[in-house]
């Protein structure tokens, strides 16, 4: 097997592939198309990047960050490809950039490439702009000027001069590799632990959802997503109300980001819905999700339905069975669903080992009536931990705000009205985070489409940013809001490089 290290500079990455030829041919740059003759093995996706931000611009050519993974010549950053830097991050310096910017990545190529001599490999720049230099390995490969249009390199001496281009002949006949992340988990009365510490919940809920592709995955979007999860502080984020991609728990892995991991038990409503053919297909679910992603230290909790009818009869059997057979999945991650139920009736509360409550107070619940918030709200956590004893989270809170829609005094769908009632729920979460609750995680990191209903205005605008990922003011609050929180608790992830003004 072949593993190169390939870095480039330039500015804007539209694409790259490697692929391998039988042969030669003159007279044009062939698209790659796979065939029976010839393989192509995409480069898109996520690189390490690097702006050279000296003064002369030239520190990477001066100090070689070509001869060696760009992570250790200096801090780097992730950057989707195909993709334009300046709008991925939340870092102004970025925006204007101008200069030489650095990207890397490992590559796995398949041995019999490099074996069989009479195989052409090919690295194709489908677009870079404007000018670039291209290595492989430490070996300049290449180098273009001017954008748009594509160039390539034959790189198959590079690969077989390697002598780690080479797999033995040991007999192994399969690699994988799998990275691994060591932490505990432990829930009591009036805490969630990790390793042993407090953790305090200060997050958001999400959807996959953005502007043209909807759910489609999108690497540009999920990088912008996690930088603007990085500026607000947050630490934590919940899948609701389905498992998200893969890629996406690999990112919080990395960036330190937990996670509760939801399956899609959504809808619950029905007496139907807790049938014995209901049960039996989310149990199965429940295994496909755990099997799937109990190797991401970045999840910490499952979540196994969200606001099912839980105080319906057959509800305590259900859910009794349902978290139990969890529990026997994974015996190192507490389990929970989310609740909108009364706590008196919730039949499902007493196998959950944390609370997670949604409520929309003075929105779905008096809507327009903020004075009921602080009552009401101390309220709902007196009842719940009075009768469970279990530590809390807000699992779900907020008003919907149209962008660019203001009154004085605050009214519904205004921005102002969504300020408000996040700062009514604020000053009982600073009472009641002193006891047993233990996080909130605010609907919705962005606005979504729904269906048409006369309570949308074209989707759910509860986001406290846009679907363009704009930020409205409630994103200024909880961004003052949740870098207050880290530092008072002193549990500052390793990314902490945006300090709240």
């Amino acid at each position: 097997m072949k593993r190169p290290g390939l870095q480039w500079i330039g500015t804007c990455f539209c694409t790259a592939v490697i692929w391998n030829v039988c042969s030669s041919l003159d007279g044009g740059m062939l698209f790659p198309r796979e065939s029976p003759s010839r393989e192509v093995k995409e480069l898109n996706g996520l690189w390490n990047f690097r702006a050279d931000i000296s003064s002369d611009r030239n520190s990477g050519f001066e100090n070689a960050w070509y001869k060696s993974p760009l992570a250790e010549t200096g801090p780097v950053i992730d950057m989707p490809v195909p993709s334009s830097y300046n709008d991925i991050s939340q870092d102004t310096r970025l925006r204007d950039f101008i200069g030489w910017v650095w990207y890397d990545r490992e590559v796995w190529v398949p041995a019999r490439w490099v074996q069989d001599k009479r195989t052409r490999i090919v690295l194709r720049i489908g677009s870079a702009h404007y000018y670039s230099v291209v290595w492989v390995n430490g070996k300049k490969v290449t180098e273009h000027e001017g954008g748009h249009l594509p160039f390539e390199a034959d790189i198959s001496a590079v690969l077989r001069s390697d002598p780690s281009a080479i797999t033995s002949e040991s007999g192994v006949e399969d690699v994988y590799t799998l990275p691994v992340g060591i932490r505990t988990v432990k829930v009591t009365n009036t805490q969630f632990l990790i390793n042993n510490k407090p953790f305090y919940f200060h997050g958001v809920n999400k959807h996959e959802d953005s502007d043209i592709r909807g759910k489609g995955f999108d690497w540009p979007l999920i990088v912008k997503d996690f930088n603007l999860i990085k500026w607000l502080g947050a630490n934590s984020f919940r899948t609701s109300h389905y498992p998200y991609a893969e890629e996406i728990l690999q990112m919080s892995d990395r960036h330190g980001i937990v996670v509760v991991d939801e399956c899609p038990g959504v809808g619950i409503k029905d007496i139907r819905s807790f049938g014995n053919a209901s049960l039996a297909h989310h149990l199965e679910v429940m295994e496909e999700l755990v099997r799937r992603d109990k190797n991401h230290p970045s999840v910490v909790m499952w979540s196994v339905a969200n606001e099912p009818a839980a105080e319906m009869p057959p509800a305590g059997e259900y859910f009794k069975t349902l978290i139990s057979h969890t529990r026997s999945l994974d015996a190192t991650r507490p389990v929970t669903f989310i609740t909108d139920s009364n706590y008196a009736r919730d039949k499902g509360a007493p196998y959950v080992d944390v609370i997670c409550v949604n409520s929309y107070l003075s929105w779905y619940h008096d809507p327009g009536h903020l004075e009921v918030i602080p009552i009401q709200l101390n309220t709902q956590f007196e009842n719940w931990y009075g009768k469970y004893q279990k530590p809390i989270i807000q699992s779900e809170y907020g008003a919907d705000a149209v962008p660019g829609l203001h009154t004085d005094p605050p009214m519904m769908f205004s921005e102002e009205y969504q300020k408000i009632v996040l700062q009514n729920y604020h000053n009982v979460f600073d009472q009641k985070r002193k006891e047993y609750v233990i996080g909130e995680l605010i609907w919705n990191f962005a606005d979504f489409m729904t269906a048409q209903t006369i309570t949308r205005v074209v989707g759910n605008k509860k986001g406290i940013f846009t679907r363009q990922r704009q930020p409205k003011p409630a994103a200024f609050l909880l961004r003052e809001r949740y870098w207050k929180i880290a530092n008072e608790t002193g549990v500052l992830p390793t990314w902490a490089r945006y300090p709240c003004p």
